[in-house]
């Protein structure tokens, strides 16, 4: 007579006796029993199957393990044992709970990246030292850096951030067509962000840019805001009598103004009036930063149609680099630059300042500008992917020298 053992571990007794463990039926798949009857041995093979509830797990509890246990043969193949082990393996629901909690974790992280890009970070680094340096610059001893000067600096940082994503916003979703081939990288030229997304950052920066100076109150805050929302509509939009890069006076007197001008006065009024509560004057040092600002913005509003040249012409976009050629800007640009080093040099020189300021002042500009002359050995004027990083090491030279510019007095 057949006969076949089966032994279970204790904590799954109910297997033995072919109870319903946790909604599941569970059996032995594809188990074999030998056999024999008298004088003639037959085999008789047995299936089962397993049925699971998809909609609760999706796989099993325990991971089945079969031992094969010989006893002796007396025929070819002997009588066997099936010894079935179960093991506890983690939930599945805790499993799909952490999984979840991850992936939404780097949707966050990723998300944010993007993001970082859409705001064009060389460009909000050069914004965030011009308002740290205007705010300098309006500090006339020591004694007014104070726990109030730090709150009006952050005042004028946070809004700054919002307006930052509305300018760089607008111009990429009316440049789209252009970013494709001047700048592929761009989370909206690449299709990283959708048009929706982007027009949903772009209002909502400009409601929550605009929120914040209102409530914080600053005039001067407030005016710069809206004149940039302004300037860069005028710039970026593609409507009549607008659109003002195609036209390449139009095109640098926006960099001009917004960079030398807005910026710059904006931060200054606001440390100086509203949170130092000092009357309006301008000072030397102050009068310094616009000139230095002036002519250093005016090179990059120049230099930053050179690496961009290709697109601008496929698209009507008309621009001093398309004019006057790659070479002939690059080296005004240059010029501007060294000139706008020389200026603040010159002006730390002849300042009253104590001697290790001034120290300070004419060295740093001294270094800035053998390094910019140093590095255009390496430019090819004519090949993007060398003016392009270019364009941001500018960028980098600038926030270095606002650095300097609170020491000349």
């Amino acid at each position: 007579m057949a006969r076949a053992h089966l032994i279970s571990s204790p904590n799954v007794s109910s297997l033995t006796n072919g109870s319903n463990l946790w909604g599941r039926k569970l059996s032995f798949k594809s188990a074999f029993y030998e056999s024999s009857g008298g004088s003639k041995a037959s085999q008789q093979k047995i299936k089962s199957q397993i049925q699971y509830n998809p909609l609760r797990f999706q796989q099993s509890s325990f991971n089945h393990h079969y031992k094969h246990v010989e006893r002796g043969a007396t025929y070819e193949e002997s009588n066997k044992n099936y010894v079935v082990k179960a093991v506890t393996v983690p939930s599945s629901e805790s499993e799909s709970e952490a999984s979840s909690s991850k992936n939404f974790v780097d949707s966050v992280k990723n998300f944010m990246a993007v993001l970082y890009q859409f705001i064009y970070p060389y460009a909000m680094y050069g914004r965030t030292t011009t308002a740290i340096s205007a705010s300098l610059v309006a500090v006339e001893r020591l004694s007014d850096i104070s726990p109030l000067f730090f709150i009006g600096l952050l005042q004028a940082l946070l809004p700054s951030l919002f307006m930052d994503l509305y300018v760089n916003g607008v111009n990429q979703v009316f440049d789209f067509e252009i970013d494709k081939i001047n700048k592929p990288h761009l989370p909206f030229a690449s299709g990283k962000l959708s048009f929706k997304t982007c027009v949903f950052i772009v209002a909502s920066s400009a409601i929550l840019g605009l929120g914040l100076n209102l409530m914080i109150g600053s005039p001067p805050l407030i005016w710069k805001f809206v004149l940039n929302v302004i300037l860069i509509n005028c710039y970026s939009m593609n409507l009549p009598f607008l659109r003002w890069k195609q036209y390449p006076v139009l095109a640098a007197l926006f960099v001009v103004v917004s960079m030398a001008v807005v910026f710059p006065i904006s931060y200054f009024l606001h440390m100086q009036t509203f949170v130092l509560k000092k009357p309006l004057m301008f000072t030397r040092s102050f009068i310094v930063s616009l000139l230095f600002m002036g002519l250093y913005s005016t090179g990059l509003a120049l230099s930053k149609d050179i690496p961009d040249m290709e697109g601008d012409i496929k698209h009507g976009v008309d621009s001093f680099a398309a004019r006057l050629g790659q070479k002939n800007v690059f080296w005004i640009c240059i010029f501007l630059f060294e000139m706008a080093f020389g200026v603040a040099f010159l002006a730390a020189a002849s300042s009253s300042s104590p001697l290790w300021m001034k120290s300070i002042a004419c060295l740093g500009n001294v270094v800035l500008g053998s390094i910019l002359f140093y590095r255009t050995k390496d430019v090819d004027v004519t090949n993007p992917a060398s003016t392009g990083p270019f364009y941001f090491f500018l960028w980098k030279l600038m926030t270095a020298g606002q650095v300097f510019l609170p020491f000349v007095r």
